[in-house]
């Protein structure tokens, strides 16, 4: 169960790459589109740490028990 969260955490981490590769390849032709991409890319970031920091803290808690 752990190994599939820390698979879940990472793919937020390569969807916010990907969207920031979309956003750097269409920012000349259409930058509202581009800046929606920079969004959801700091979104992915922002969803990395948290489930990060949600599994280390709901696995720690079960070891305590």
């Amino acid at each position: 169960m752990i190994r599939l969260h820390k698979i879940i955490e990472y793919l937020y981490l390569a969807f916010a790459l990907f969207f920031t590769f979309e956003a750097i390849r269409i920012f000349s032709t259409d930058s509202k589109k581009a800046s929606l991409f920079i969004f959801f890319a700091v979104m992915a970031i922002f969803m990395f740490f948290f489930k990060r920091r949600f599994r280390k803290k709901r696995f720690e808690n079960q070891d305590k028990k």
